[in-house]
């Protein structure tokens, strides 16, 4: 079992297939909140995304590895428009 406490501001969110996410900015209940400015691409640019905490497989140094790939992974990021 993963120590989801384990999870700090800055570290880099990665797909199973080793592919950059994003950046965590908190943990946000059962989710990862990634920062606006490494979160999403065109229309969804400044927004804040989430990653649900069931998606983490391993915590290893500064990186939060996930149990599905990116292309995967995006399809389960919600997205939040906010002044924070």
């Amino acid at each position: 079992m993963t120590d989801l406490s384990k999870i700090r501001e800055h570290m880099e969110v990665i797909g199973a297939d080793g592919v950059h996410i994003g950046t965590v900015d908190k943990v946000d209940g059962q989710r990862i909140k990634l920062t606006k400015a490494d979160s999403g691409m065109g229309s969804h640019r400044g927004h804040h995304h989430y990653i649900p905490l069931s998606l983490v497989a391993e915590i290893d140094g500064d990186k939060v590895w996930l149990s599905a790939n990116s292309d995967v992974a995006v399809t389960f990021e919600e997205e939040k428009s906010d002044p924070t």
